[in-house]
């Protein structure tokens, strides 16, 4: 699974190859490559943190605002994200590249034979073409590393292979002659870190270097790790911003420990391209915080202007609203909408209807002869006192007299029922027709004197 993900990796290191005949300079064409293809990606993700770092102050001001409200909290936070066209994961989402690709381009070093010249298993095997060979001119894996693990052995055998050119001819044509020197050092050997061992007599820069090289990526790893951390936008609350500081400390020591423990335990392929990955991060960090923190500073300051803008014309009308309050000259601000048209258009045809129908009623009464009785200020309906008993209507307007008028109120509705008998009659008489009305109703009014009155 892991060999057809890195193919594609090895496909392209052997082209570079094949550009170059020299193993160090592939690798380092090779990351450089890398480093321009992930540079989308990696601006999208610095782009992404720097946008964050900005809003940090309107976040936290969100935060003491909706305290205690998570769910409005939410909700304007996704709104700020969406007004400044953040994601709050793009930061983080791009940084596991890198790492993926480290892994595709180790197997690709590690496994030249299969996966950057694309041989078959089954001639490496015993009984394959190649495999026959190499036993035949005697090669062996401790000659070129005290090592037991036979997971670095196709690196040693291209070696052998390219020691041996003329022997292998024919076999196969895919097989490549490969060139692991790069400015004197065999890149397919492992580095020792045992430097009291160090047998200085086949040349010195080939086993001082090869032991410098692991020295070099780690020291590259931190400075890249120290750079990255200086233009790196602070991402979080205060208690995140620790936490990512105490995090940050721990990785500048973890990472670049690691990178030295891989520098002596795999072959030194590894470490130039450990190195032409720190060279590069360093570079993009430094030119992509340039780049941004200028086009950030102009988008803040657009929507400051704006903000301010805004904040100025809110306070204008607020000032123009107070001014129109105090001359008694404000005016409802009518809602447009299409449901609230219809709701007061219903409205006021139930008012004319109503309207309609006291006018009507008050004709009938009138032509019956009914003397209406006033009715109480607290009547609503056929409920006399559904204001209450002790009611006075302008008790605000003549504070000085209301305890009076109130007590008299209490005392007027005493004993009084609170179902207004006429109001019950009077909608009767409203469904009645009018040349009947006077015959029908004249009894319930009060018997053959008032019927004698009516006619």
């Amino acid at each position: 699974m892991l060999d057809a993900i890195a193919t594609p990796f090895g496909w392209l290191m052997m082209l570079l190859y094949e550009l170059t005949d020299n193993f160090g300079w592939a690798i380092i064409l090779f990351g450089i490559i890398v480093a321009l293809v992930l540079l989308p990606f990696m601006a999208k993700s610095k782009k992404s943190m720097m946008r964050m770092s900005r809003l940090q102050p309107r976040m936290l001001e969100l935060q003491k605002k909706h305290e205690g409200n998570p769910q409005k909290l939410n909700e304007e936070m996704a709104r700020l994200y969406r007004e400044h066209h953040v994601n709050p994961m793009g930061g983080c989402l791009w940084s596991f590249l890198p790492l993926f690709i480290m892994l595709a381009l180790y197997r690709a070093v590690v496994k030249p034979l299969t996966i950057m010249m694309g041989i078959p298993d089954e001639m490496l095997l015993e009984g394959g073409a190649i495999y026959d060979q190499l036993q035949a001119l005697g090669y062996q894996l401790s000659n070129y590393t005290t090592s037991t693990n036979s997971f670095y052995e196709q690196i040693y055998q291209a070696k052998f292979i390219a020691e041996n050119w003329s022997a292998f001819q024919g076999i196969t044509d895919q097989l490549v002659q490969m060139n692991f020197n790069f400015i004197g050092l065999d890149l397919s050997a492992t580095p020792n870190w045992q430097f009291w061992t160090f047998d200085l007599s086949s040349g010195a820069w080939q086993t001082v270097g090869l032991f410098i090289m692991p020295l070099i990526s780690t020291a590259m790893s931190y400075f890249s790790m120290f750079i990255n951390r200086r233009l790196q936008p602070q991402v979080g609350t205060t208690q995140q911003q620790q936490a990512s500081a105490s995090s940050m400390k721990t990785m500048m020591i973890v990472m670049p420990l690691m990178s030295l423990w891989i520098g002596f335990v795999m072959p030194a392929a590894l470490c130039v391209y450990w190195i032409i990955n720190s060279v590069t991060g360093v570079i993009r960090e430094t030119l992509l915080t340039l780049v941004y923190r200028k086009q950030m500073d102009k988008e803040d300051a657009e929507f400051l202007a704006l903000e301010r803008a805004r904040e100025e014309e809110l306070e204008r009308k607020r000032q123009e609203t107070e001014r129109l309050r105090a001359m008694n000259a404000t005016t409802v601000n009518k809602n447009t909408s299409k449901k609230k048209q219809q709701a007061q258009a219903a409205q006021a045809d139930a008012e004319r209807r109503a309207a309609a129908e006291r006018a009507d009623r008050a004709a009938r009464r009138e032509r019956l002869g009914v003397v209406e009785e006033e009715k109480p200020a607290s009547q609503v309906g056929s409920r006399r006192f559904a204001r209450g008993r002790a009611y006075v209507e302008d008790r605000y307007e003549h504070p000085e007299t209301a305890a009076e008028a109130t007590a008299a109120a209490a005392e007027a509705s005493e004993g009084a029922g609170s179902i207004d008998p006429d109001y019950v009659e009077d909608t009767v008489i409203l469904g009645v027709p009018e040349d009947n009305a006077a015959h029908e109703d004249a009894p319930a009014a009060g018997g053959a004197e008032q019927q004698e009155n009516v006619k």
